[in-house]
């Protein structure tokens, strides 16, 4: 009894400023009640999405979204004072009442841009075909790939000749590198479900109707 009296009296009170480190956590009122949630996403709506009280027949609602700022074109804002590109935002900006540009032909304004116009290079370095593998080399490059077909891949041959991969795979070939990767692809084959085994002889069945429908 002396114990209970005892804790009673070390416990604050309600009205204490203390007491609020023992109010439970849990039992706190958040925004994320089911009414007041309601409430907060009851928006009134465009006038455009309400039905029309003018036209009583059904009718199109048309709107667009706003336009996309464009990537390439970079406000006077952010360019540094000396950056050549202000100077073309002014020229724009004025109106001029006759430039040499407008004055002059249309063919030879047009003209004049395509000469100016200068070529893009290209993606990869320019390819010469070349036909400079003798029959010697020929010989050799079957001899290459039937001693040791997986050390003289056509790759390593092709580097070594100067020559295509595919004028290697005209030259010679490797039967039992074939066969190996036969008997590998067979081997996944057989983990196929039934789906994709369905799946795939579909395809060959389309394949052999390509030719057909033409």
């Amino acid at each position: 009894m002396a114990s209970t009296i005892l804790v009673r009296t070390l416990r604050p009170s309600a009205s204490t400023i203390e007491s609020s480190g023992y109010i439970c956590q849990a039992c706190r009122r958040h925004e994320s009640t089911y009414r007041r949630t309601r409430k907060a996403l009851r928006v009134k709506p465009d006038p455009s999405f309400l039905p029309s009280k003018t036209e009583t027949q059904d009718h199109i609602i048309f709107n667009p979204p706003p336009s996309v700022a464009n990537v390439y074109h970079t406000p006077s804002l952010f360019l540094p004072s000396s950056d050549p590109r202000r100077r073309l935002h002014t020229r724009a900006s004025i109106p001029s009442a006759a430039t040499p540009a407008a004055t002059a032909p249309s063919s030879t304004v047009a003209k004049e841009s395509v000469e100016k116009r200068a070529v893009p290079s290209s993606v990869r370095p320019e390819y010469q075909k070349k036909y400079h593998v003798t029959p010697e080399q020929v010989e050799e490059i079957r001899r290459l790939r039937k001693e040791d077909p997986r050390k003289w891949t056509r790759v390593r041959l092709a580097e070594k000749f100067e020559c295509s991969q595919f004028f290697v795979s005209l030259c010679c070939a490797a039967p039992e590198v074939k066969a190996e990767q036969d008997r590998q692809l067979e081997e996944i084959k057989q983990r196929w479900g039934r789906r994709k085994s369905e799946a795939r002889d579909a395809r060959q069945e389309r394949k052999k109707l390509w030719g057909q429908d033409a």
